[in-house]
């Protein structure tokens, strides 16, 4: 586990609007699991108070991050998380208590 790969991803996490996109990203894929629908950006920020160029530049700061993974499906954008980054981080957490 690279240190300066981990520091990316809590600078990219480090903005509260970037946050609030993320943990919707995640909500919304643990409810896409379950009904197996994607995970369409264009639903997420419906709920979101941000504009589209903010939400643009956000998904690919995360995306840069390797947080998540996003493909376009027509007019649509869908996004994944990177489970394998999202167990890296928990690693280095859980290895640095005490």
């Amino acid at each position: 586990m690279e240190i300066k790969k981990m520091a990316k991803v809590f600078k990219a996490l480090s903005n509260p609007n970037r946050l609030k996109l993320y943990l919707q990203i995640v909500k919304a894929q643990e409810i896409s699991y379950k009904t197996g629908c994607e995970c369409l950006i264009s639903n997420i920020t419906k709920s979101l108070k941000i504009g589209a160029p903010a939400i643009s530049h956000n998904l690919k700061e995360l995306s840069n991050a390797e947080l998540i993974f996003t493909e376009r499906k027509g007019k649509f954008v869908v996004a994944r998380i990177n489970e394998v980054m999202v167990n890296d981080a928990k690693e280095l957490l859980k290895t640095h208590q005490k």
